[in-house]
This record gives structure tokens, sequence and C-alpha cells, in this order.
């Protein structure tokens, strides 16, 4: 079949939507109809390079919702008509990581740049060239095919533009709260960077109970939007937090600081180490260039102050179970996400919602197909 999807060409640069054609999904995959699309700043790392791809051209998106379609003759999860949401990150369900409760490290997401399917073959392809998918999944799409174990189906009542969020955005925030800064009761939190990953990350600090929250953006709308989902205060700067935070503990610093600044260098994470206390955690989120090798980190504090830096894929998470988990609090009125969508786009203008994401005018941008 023929499908419109936005196709990266060349690194650096930007989203085309062209038409591509589409095989019919195997054995274990399942063919899907795109509803909502998350613009998430991932996809964007791949227009400028700072994450490299292993195929192009390459459909682009890892954070969408849709309606199943057809499946392959293995597949026992989902059914044509049900509502999914897809996950980036896949789980077999049997490698150590899904065994050991850590489906976001599950051994498939080897693949996940490589532009291929799980069983090394592409389904889209255009003018006799194979073209990859993102995350096995290229939700920028108007039909796709994907593995089967990186669908998750949810119930039918809640609005895909809200659903889609939970693929990506709003777990990785949530999550590096929760679980990879360890935030506790009465925590004081500092969150540098409020757009679609770190406003979720002041929601996941809020549910674990922490009694402050400093948000850091330099953007007003920003720090608006995050006191109002839960930060207690809102500052400009990294260095006017640590500030803050120290009045807040007798000099001590912050118990934690999350980094989900959207390109993240070594001296983001340098900042937030001088920023918390003795035995704090700095959870680092965000993504930066492939090349950035140097993270000003002071071995000697480091051990004599035992603090400690934390890698956060997926919030820790896994996607099979906690999906389901995050839309039942999200209907239970205990996680927001309609409040999260700034704007919804047509599939022709995603490159004018990078340009409303870079310009700090959205905290989440979503596609909408028809």
């Amino acid at each position: 079949m023929k499908t419109q999807a936005a196709v990266l060409y060349s690194q650096p640069g930007k989203w085309e939507v062209t038409e591509v054609d589409l095989d019919e999904p195997k054995a274990n995959e399942v063919l899907v109809k795109i509803v909502a699309a998350g613009l998430c700043h991932s996809d964007d790392h791949m227009c400028t390079g700072d994450m490299p791809s292993m195929k192009l051209p390459l459909a682009g998106g890892h954070e969408g919702a849709g309606i199943v379609e057809a499946v392959g003759s293995a597949v026992t999860n989902v059914a044509p008509g049900d509502h999914i949401v897809l996950s980036f990150i896949p789980g077999c369900g049997r490698c150590r990581w899904c065994a050991s409760g850590q489906q976001n490290l599950c051994d498939s997401g080897a693949m996940l740049l490589a532009g291929c399917q799980l069983d090394g073959t592409f389904r889209m392809h255009q003018n006799g060239q194979d073209v990859g998918q993102m995350a096995l999944i290229s939700t920028f799409s108007q039909y796709t095919v994907v593995p089967s174990i990186s669908c998750v189906k949810i119930p039918d009542d809640i609005p895909f533009a809200e659903a889609c969020l939970v693929g990506c955005g709003v777990p990785t925030g949530w999550g590096s709260a929760v679980n990879g800064a360890g935030v506790v009761p009465g925590d004081v939190t500092i969150v540098m960077g409020v757009g679609g990953v770190g406003i979720n990350s002041v929601q996941g600090a809020k549910h674990a109970g922490a009694s402050r929250i400093i948000a850091v953006d330099p953007t007003p709308f920003k720090r608006e939007t995050a006191l109002q989902l839960g930060a207690t205060d809102a500052v400009e700067t990294i260095g006017q937090a640590a500030q803050l935070a120290q009045e807040l503990t007798n000099g001590q610093g912050a118990d934690n600081a999350i980094i989900t600044v959207g390109v993240t260098r070594g001296e983001h994470i340098g900042q937030a180490f001088d920023a918390v206390r003795k035995g704090g955690t700095v959870a680092v989120v965000g993504i930066g260039p492939v090349s950035d090798m140097s993270i000003p980190v002071s071995p000697f504090i480091l051990t004599l102050f035992q603090k400690r830096l934390q890698g956060v894929l997926y919030g820790s998470l896994s996607p099979s179970k906690d999906i389901l988990r995050l839309l039942s609090m999200y209907q239970a009125g205990q996680l927001k996400l309609k409040e999260l969508v700034t704007r919804t786009y047509t599939l022709d203008q995603i490159n004018e919602g990078y340009a409303d994401m870079h310009a700090g005018r959205n905290i989440r941008g979503v596609i909408t197909f028809d």
C-alpha cells in the first residue's frame, strides 16, 4: 500500500513529506493506522545529526497512538480495531532485562536506530530503495508496520492526542523523577529544562512527594506551565536554582536534579552535579551530541561527597505495564495529559511544529491525522 510519511534524507536535514510504499506485516508484525504522533525532540536530534542514523532515508516518529488495521499470522496480543499506544522500546518479555522488570533495557532495543525491523529487513520503500523506520515504528506516517511487541492496547475512550504522549515524553519524564532520581517525600528537586519531558519530571516529582520542585527554563511560558503543573518555584538559570536549593537546605543543596535539557551537554551535567548535596543524585535524561565526551565533574567531590550520576532511559519504566498505569492515573485525574498539548499540526506542518519547539512556543506539539 501507499502512505504519506515524513522522511529524512540527509543529516543535517529537514523532514520531507512524501509518499512511500509500505509492505504487509509479517507473522509477528502489525499494520497500524496512526491517529496522533508527538513531536519529540529525539526525532529532531536525527535532523541535526546529534543522534546518528544507521539508515537513510529514514521515516521519523517514535511517539504515537492509533488503530490496528491488520495483524500477522502469529500475533496474539492485539487485533484489528484495537486502540494502541506504540512503545519505541519493544519488550520481548524473555531477555534478562525484561525478566528482571527492566523492559526499558530489552535486548530488542539494539535495533532502535538500525532502521530495519527485528528480522533485519525493511517494510518501507521508495523508488526501489529501502526506507528506514525510526525506533521500528515511524509514527510520522499515515500507516506503519511495527513489531507486535511494540504495541500496547489501551481503552477506546482515551483521546489519541493525549494517549500518544505516554509512548515517550510522559513516562520518560515522570519516571526520571520517581525512579531515576529516586525522589521521596520532602525532597528538594531541581528539574533542568521544562519541555515535553521536563514538564513530566515536574509531575513525577510532585507525585513522589517532593516538598519543593524548582523548575529551570529560560522561557517564561514554560516556567508558567511548570508552576501550573506542580512546580513550587520557577527560575531562569541553574545558578538561581542551586542558590535557592541551598537557601532551603541550610546550604546543603538539592536532594536531586533531573536534566531534561533538549540538547544536553557535559556542562549541564556539571552544573547539576554542583547543585546537589552530598549523597545527592543527578538523573541525566536529555540527549546530546554523541561527540560530546566531556563532563566537568570533580572525581574528588564525586567520591568524597558520594554523589551519583544516573542515566535514565524511558524513565526506567516497563512500557507494557507502565503505559497502562499512567493512563489509569490520567483517568483518575492524577496525571495531566491534555494540558501538555500546546498545539496540533497536520503532517505537512511538521517542520513548522519543530520550529515552534525550538522557539519555546510548545510544551508538546502533536501531529493529528485524518
